[in-house]
């Protein structure tokens, strides 16, 4: 499966224009009337490392997210996470509508990075994409043009944090927008990974990491109600990943969030996340970034 580790990268495989910013994409409204949002029709599953927040008008075709299939027929709003599969088919887009994708890295160290985890309409719970009403889709759009414009102007100082205030803003419409369109519905398929994490993110959030250590994929399997072979064979099926490698994988992500805060330190990072020594913590993040700990936050400082 192939994985875009960056959006320029993603960007030359669906043929869109270069993005302006390293870690931040817009398709904006008001581009010319020959561009599209995409102009690779298909693709085979993929998985990425950025975010996507999409608004999708006058199209045609099939999209799958996870095991969801969305039908853009209507036109929705979709919402796409870090490493989830996504595939599309026989997809025909006009330049009706907005994209934006931005790095995971992008968010670090502010406190989107923590309220974006809440976030439900970015897991593969949600079976349904987002179909706004006519005023709450004037009212995304409007903020998506803010946004846009911060994109478009010359950086500063204050550039990213507008930018993503703006994009905190979308979200929590958003997710007021799916309480109204779910209200008296109860969503009885969630997959078992997203269970997985929700269980880890209780579990590092009421500081049982550092209490207690990194919990065992035994733990796991008894907190889920299942047993400890279906748990990683599900998640091998749902993911392409195995249960060690998403508790290591939701370390890193933690990590690389504590790593930018005020006067961090690798050590006490190491302890939060349950690492009884900070130099295995460190060759963990190595191995999973191909960086040191140090090196990231160095590499970010720069940013």
């Amino acid at each position: 499966m192939q994985h875009f580790d960056n959006i320029s990268d993603f960007l030359r495989y669906t043929n869109q224009p270069p993005a302006e910013h390293p870690q931040l994409y817009i398709y904006d409204l008001d581009a010319g009337l020959d561009q599209v949002i995409c102009k690779l029709e298909s693709s085979p599953p993929i998985t990425t490392d950025f975010y996507g927040i999409s608004l999708k008008r006058g199209v045609q075709g099939k999209m799958s997210y996870g095991r969801t299939k969305y039908d853009f027929d209507k036109g929705a709003m979709v919402f796409t996470a870090p490493r989830q599969v996504v595939q599309w088919d026989n997809i025909f887009l006009d330049n009706r509508g907005f994209s934006i994708y931005f790095h995971e890295n992008f968010i670090k160290g502010h406190h989107l990075a923590n309220e974006i985890k809440r976030a439900s309409f970015f897991g593969y719970a949600t079976n349904e994409a987002l179909h706004l009403s006519t005023k709450e889709e004037a009212l995304l759009v409007s903020l998506f043009k803010h946004i846009a414009q911060e994109y478009h102007n010359n950086q500063d100082e204050f550039s990213k944090d507008i930018t993503l205030s703006l994009i905190a803003t979308l979200l929590k419409y958003s997710e007021r927008f799916y309480k109204r369109q779910f209200l008296n519905r109860k969503d009885l398929n969630t997959e078992l990974h997203v269970r997985f994490r929700a269980l880890l993110a209780d579990y590092f959030e009421s500081n049982q990491l550092e209490q207690k250590g990194i919990p065992t994929v035994e733990w796991m399997a008894q907190k889920l109600n299942v047993s400890q072979r279906y748990l990683s064979d599900t998640l091998k099926t749902e993911t392409g990943k195995t249960s060690v490698d998403l508790i290591n994988l939701f370390l890193i992500e933690e990590a690389k969030n504590l790593l930018l805060a005020p006067n961090a330190s690798i050590t006490e990072t190491a302890y939060k996340l349950g690492f009884t020594y900070p130099q295995y913590f460190s060759r963990v993040f190595k191995q999973k970034m191909g960086i040191s700990p140090r090196q990231y936050i160095e590499q970010q400082r720069l940013n």
